[in-house]
């Protein structure tokens, strides 16, 4: 389920029954990528590598904090492996990858991916990664994903219980694209937690309050696990 870039709520249907296995990226995507990651964000620390993957393997490389990025970096790649179904004419590109940055501390262990209450994070870029595949729709700026319906919280801990779509705003605007050899062009879109009435704001009052309410609160792409509410 996604909702749309105004008010309320579009509801999809999945597209498949079962387990659909992913075909893998092809090589000069995944390169390109690869490429795209170390000139704009900085060397990756660790990569989260699926195995047997449904539809698309969602792979989350690592970025370390540095002098320019205090903060941690996660970027799918495997998002692309699929076109999404975007509107006929929109002159939208039908492939994008997802970014999500955490506090330096943040732990991304084994066992700190296992436990619900850290490992949120991760799985909801994954879940997002994949939505457009599984539900045969899009993913784009100011879209907003709820966590079930009504909105619940991702895990014992945290407030937040739904993503919005956002520009990235802690980066230069190149690195906002992912150029690949052949002419594909990738969007790099980030994610940004959200409480519940957020959501709800997003639902009844549409993008323009929503935005306006962050933009209050200054909220940008890096998690801030302790951060108010502003809806």
């Amino acid at each position: 389920m996604s909702e749309a870039p105004g008010t309320g709520t579009l509801r999809h249907e999945p597209r498949y029954d079962g387990f659909v296995a992913a075909e893998g990226q092809r090589q000069e995507v995944a390169e390109a990528i690869d490429r795209h990651i170390a000139e704009h964000f900085g060397p990756v620390a660790f990569v989260l590598h699926e195995i047997g993957s449904h539809l698309v393997g969602v792979h989350v490389y690592v970025v370390g904090p540095t002098a320019e990025r205090p903060f941690q970096t996660l970027i799918t790649s495997g998002m692309s492996e699929r076109p999404m179904t975007v509107p006929d004419g929109s002159g939208i590109s039908p492939y994008a990858e997802l970014v999500l940055c955490l506090p330096a501390d943040w732990p991304l262990t084994q066992a700190a991916l296992q436990d619900e209450r850290t490992g949120w994070p991760v799985r909801v870029l994954k879940q997002v990664a994949r939505l457009p595949h599984e539900y045969g729709t899009w993913i784009g700026e100011w879209h907003s994903v709820p966590n079930g319906d009504p909105a619940e919280r991702y895990a014992p801990g945290t407030s937040f219980a739904g993503v919005v779509v956002t520009p990235m705003l802690r980066v230069r605007p190149e690195a906002r694209t992912i150029d690949v050899a052949d002419g594909t062009q990738i969007n790099l879109l980030a994610l940004v937690p959200l409480h519940p009435a957020e959501v709800a704001l997003k639902v009844s009052e549409g993008t323009n309050a929503l935005i306006a309410a962050l933009d209050r609160g200054g909220v940008n792409e890096v998690l801030d696990p302790d951060r108010p509410s502003f809806g």
